[in-house]
C-alpha cells in the first residue's frame, strides 16, 4: 500500500524527506500567521430567502443588511435638548467616514429614539478585508461622544461582534496552546521517559498545524473562511498529530526489543502502527467529510480546515517521523537521553491484571458501563439549541453590553419582526407609471399587483399569530379609513406631494418592491415562529403561480429558521454517510462484521453521553461556565470530530488485538494481550487529547468553550468506560464471532 511505500522511502532516504518537509514549512510557514487576517464571520448563513431579502433591503430601501449599531444612552444630568444635539452631531460625523455607505440617524424613524436612549445605524462598504473593517470601526469609535459628555455611546451589530469574536478567538488559541502543549509534553515525557522522544510528537503537531494554517490562508484569499477555523484547526491538528506520533513511537520502542537494526524496527512499525494510523486517519477524514453535507459556510470551511490539518498530520507521521527516528536513532538510545527504557516497552502488570478482571466479569462490566452511560445521556432531553450572537462573548465586551442595552430599550420581548417584500413583475407598461412618465421610483406595480399586495397585507393581518402589519397601506388607511382599488393608485400619486404619504412611500415601496413589516407573536428562534415562516413561504410560492405577485420573507426569525432547516434537513445524510463509510473502512481493516458494527455503536454511545455532559455543564452554568443553550453548530462539530478522533486509539486497540488474533487464532489470548499492551498508550493518547482540547473550554467565546468541553467529555468517556470496560466485555461475550465474516469460519 501507499503508506508502506512512503514509510519505507522515509527510512531509506531520511535526509531527502527531511529537506522536502523543511521546504514545505519555509513556503507555507509565513502564511500561517496571516490566517486571522483572511477569516470572515462565523459563516452561519443559508442561501435562501433571508439572504435575498437582506440584499433587496440594502439595495432598494437603504437598510443595511449587517449594520453597525451605535447605541446611545443619556446620562441623568444631560438635558433632552443637549442629548439630541449630540446625537445629530455624531451622525453627521459618521456620514463623513469614507467606508460608511449608509448612516441612518435616530431622528429618521420614531422607533429609533426614546427619552433615555437612541440608536443609529451604519452600513459599511461591502468587500472590506478584516484589516480594513477594523480601521473603519476604529474611525467610527473615534467619532463617538467623549467620556464625560453625558452620552454613553457603544458599538454593536454583526461587524462589531464578529471583530470581537475574531480577537477573542486569537486570545483563546494562544491561551490554549500555552496550557495544552506543556501538559502534553509532560504526559509524553512520562510515557517515554526522555526529553527528545517527548519533543518529537510535539514537533510533528506544530508542523502539521503550521502547514494547514498556511494552506488555509491561501484558500482564504479565494473563499470566505469561518472564524471558527482558528480554533478547530489547532485543536484537531495538535491532538491528532501528537496521538499518531505517540502510537508510532510506542510501537517502534517495542520493535526495538526484537529487531536487529533501527531500520528493521521502523519497517515493522510502519507495517503495523503505520497501518493503524492510516486507517484511523481515514475514519477521521470520513467523519469530517460527512459534515460537508450541510450547506452552510461554517461547516464547509471548518471541515476543509480540519481535513487539511488531518492530511498533514497523517503524512508527517508516516514520512517525517520515521525519517527523524532514523536520523536521531543513536541519540534516542544513548545514555544521555534515558528515553527508551526497554522495560517500559513491555505491558504493565496493572493493565494485565485489569484485562483479566474485565474478561472474567463481562456481564457485570457491561451492566455498570450501561448504567453510567444512560445516566450521562439523560440531560440530552433538555438540550436547547441557540444561534450564536453577541451573548457568545464575555459579559464585559462592549459589543455584548451594547447589544443587551439595545434589546432592553428597543426590542419587545416575545415577538419577532418579519420583513415581507412583495415583488411585482419585471415587464414595463403604461399601467406601471401612475404619473404617466413610466419612470416613477415608487410606481413599479400594476393596478392588479398593487391590489394583490393589499390583499396580502389584509391576509397577514387576519393571521391569528400576527400582532400588526406596517406598510404603505397603513398610512393610506390612517388617511381614508378604508381602501378601494382606485384609492391605492391615488395614494401613490399623493405620495409625491403629501408629507406623511411621501415618508411612508419612501420607507415601504421602491421600484418593483413593496415592504411590509410584520410583528409576530413568538420569539425568533421558537418552533412556532419557524412553522409560521415555513407556512407563509409556501403561500408565497403558490401565490406567485396564481396572480404573479411573489414575496420574500426576511428578518432575524427567518435567518434562524433557515439555519435550523439547513442543518436538520440534512442531518440524516451526515449520520448515514459517516456510519456507512466508517463501517466499510473498518471492514477492510479487520475483515469482520461485528468489529466495525460494535466500534460504530460504541462511538455513538460515547458521543451521546458527551452531549449529555455538555448540556448538564452549560445549561446549568457549572464549572464556572455561563448558563446558556448549546450553539447549534457545536453538536454537529462534536459528532464529526469526536467520531473520528475516538477511532484514533480505538483502531489502535483493535489493530493490536487483531494482530495477535491473526498469529495465535486464540481470541481470549489476543484480547488479553491486546488490552495489556495498548493500555498505557491509549491512556497517554487520551490524556494528550484532553490536554489539548480541554483548555479551549476556558476560552472567551462560548462556542469554543462548548467544543472544548464536548470533545474532552467524549474522549474521557471513550477512553475509560468504552475502551476499558465495554469494548473488552462485549468482545469477551462475542468470543470468536468478533472476527466472523461471511464465507469465513469463526472458529
Amino acid at each position: 500500500m501507499g503508506y508502506r511505500l512512503l514509510g519505507l522511502s522515509a527510512i531509506r532516504y531520511p535526509r531527502t524527506v527531511l529537506l522536502l518537509w523543511l521546504a514545505a514549512v519555509v513556503l507555507l510557514g509565513p502564511y500561517a500567521a496571516r490566517l486571522p487576517a483572511v477569516l470572515g464571520d462565523h459563516g452561519l448563513l443559508a442561501d435562501g430567502s433571508f439572504q435575498q431579502a437582506q440584499r433587496l433591503l440594502a439595495q432598494e430601501f437603504g437598510i443595511p443588511g449587517d449594520p453597525v449599531i451605535i447605541m446611545f444612552e443619556k446620562q441623568a444630568a444631560l438635558t433632552q435638548k443637549e442629548f439630541h444635539r449630540q446625537l445629530a452631531q455624531t451622525m453627521i460625523g459618521m456620514q463623513k467616514i469614507e467606508d460608511v455607505t449608509i448612516a441612518i440617524a435616530p431622528f429618521e424613524r420614531a422607533d429609533m429614539i426614546r427619552k433615555e436612549a437612541a440608536y443609529g445605524v451604519l452600513g459599511l462598504r461591502e468587500g472590506q478585508t478584516l484589516s480594513d473593517r477594523a480601521k473603519t470601526l476604529e474611525q467610527i469609535r473615534s467619532g463617538l461622544p467623549e467620556v464625560g459628555s453625558g452620552v454613553l455611546a457603544r458599538l454593536t451589530g454583526k461587524p462589531v461582534v464578529q471583530a470581537d469574536v475574531n480577537e477573542a478567538s486569537r486570545h483563546d488559541l494562544g491561551k490554549a496552546e500555552m496550557i495544552g502543549l506543556p501538559v502534553a509534553f509532560f504526559i509524553l515525557l512520562f510515557a517515554f521517559g526522555g526529553v527528545l522522544p517527548a519533543l518529537l510528537p510535539l514537533l510533528i503537531g506544530l508542523i502539521a498545524v503550521t502547514l494547514a494554517m498556511g494552506m488555509l490562508t491561501l484558500l482564504g484569499q479565494r473563499m470566505e473562511l469561518s472564524n471558527f477555523v482558528l480554533s478547530v484547526v489547532p485543536m484537531v491538528g495538535l491532538a491528532l498529530s501528537i496521538d499518531f506520533a505517540l502510537i508510532i513511537i510506542s510501537r517502534y520502542r517495542q520493535e526495538l526489543l526484537i529487531a536487529s537494526t533501527i531500520k528493521r524496527a521502523l519497517a515493522a512499525t510502519m507495517a503495523t502502527a503505520g497501518r493503524a494510523v492510516v486507517f484511523s486517519g481515514a475514519c477521521v477524514m470520513l467523519g469530517l467529510a460527512g459534515v460537508l453535507f450541510i450547506p452552510l459556510p461554517i461547516f464547509r470551511t471548518v471541515a476543509l480546515g480540519a481535513m487539511a490539518v488531518l492530511t498533514a498530520a497523517v503524512l508527517l507521521t508516516i514520512s517525517l517521523l520515521p525519517a527523524l527516528l532514523v536520523l536521531l536513532g543513536p541519540l534516542l538510545q544513548s545514555g544521555r537521553f534515558v528515553s527508551f527504557n526497554k522495560q517500559a516497552a513491555r505491558p504493565s502488570r496493572a493493565w494485565v491484571s485489569w484485562s483479566r478482571f474485565v474478561m472474567k466479569r463481562p456481564v457485570l462490566m457491561i451492566t455498570v458501563a450501561a448504567a453510567i452511560l444512560i445516566g450521562a445521556l439523560l440531560p440530552v432531553r433538555s438540550m436547547k439549541l441557540i444561534i450564536p450572537d453577541a451573548s457568545s462573548l464575555p459579559a464585559s465586551y462592549e459589543s455584548r453590553v451594547a447589544a443587551e442595552a439595545f434589546e432592553a430599550h428597543f426590542k419587545q420581548p416575545g415577538v419577532s419582526e418579519i420583513d415581507v417584500i412583495a415583488i411585482a413583475g419585471r415587464s414595463s407598461d403604461d399601467s406601471r407609471a401612475f404619473d404617466g412618465s413610466g419612470t416613477s421610483r415608487t410606481s413599479g406595480f400594476t393596478s392588479q399587483e398593487l391590489s394583490a399586495a393589499y390583499q396580502l397585507s389584509n391576509r397577514l393581518e387576519r393571521d391569528p399569530n400576527v400582532v400588526k402589519v406596517d406598510s404603505i397601506f397603513t398610512a393610506m388607511l390612517q388617511r381614508w379609513g378604508s381602501l378601494r382599488d382606485d384609492q391605492l393608485e391615488q395614494g401613490l400619486k399623493l405620495a409625491k406631494t403629501d408629507y406623511e404619504l411621501k415618508a411612508a412611500a419612501r420607507s415601504f415601496i421602491q421600484n418593483n418592491y413593496l415592504l411590509m413589516r410584520v410583528t409576530l407573536n413568538g420569539e425568533p428562534g421558537s418552533e412556532e415562529t419557524g412553522e409560521w415562516l415555513r407556512k407563509w413561504e409556501q403561500i408565497g410560492q403558490e401565490q406567485g403561480r396564481t396572480d404573479g405577485l411573489t414575496f420574500l420573507l426576511g428578518g432575524e426569525a427567518k435567518y434562524r429558521q433557515e439555519i435550523v432547516d439547513s442543518i436538520f434537513s440534512r442531518l440524516h445524510k451526515v449520520l448515514l454517510f459517516i456510519g456507512l463509510t466508517n463501517f466499510l473502512v473498518l471492514l477492510i481493516a479487520f475483515r469482520s462484521i461485528a468489529v466495525p458494527l460494535k466500534a460504530i455503536f460504541m462511538n455513538l454511545l460515547s458521543i451521546a453521553a458527551a452531549f449529555g455532559i455538555l448540556v448538564f455543564v452549560f445549561e446549568r452554568g457549572l464549572l464556572g461556565m455561563e448558563a446558556q443553550g448549546i450553539a447549534i453548530m457545536i453538536p454537529v462539530f462534536i459528532f464529526g470530530l469526536a467520531f473520528g478522533i475516538s477511532m484514533d486509539y480505538g483502531v489502535f486497540l483493535l489493530s493490536s488485538i487483531f494482530e495477535k488474533y491473526r498469529t495465535t487464532r486464540n481470541h481470549e489470548l489476543a484480547l488479553r494481550e491486546g488490552l495489556a499492551s495498548t493500555g498505557r498508550i491509549i491512556t497517554s493518547a487520551a490524556a494528550i487529547l484532553i490536554a489539548v482540547t480541554l483548555p479551549f473550554a476556558y476560552g472567551q467565546v462560548i462556542g469554543v468553550q462548548q467544543l472544548g468541553v464536548g470533545i474532552a467529555a467524549a474522549i474521557i468517556i471513550d477512553a475509560t468506560i468504552i475502551r476499558m470496560m465495554l469494548v473488552p466485555a462485549l468482545m469477551t461475550v462475542l468470543g470468536g464471532w468478533n472476527w466472523w465474516l461471511p464465507g469465513r469460519s469463526n472458529k
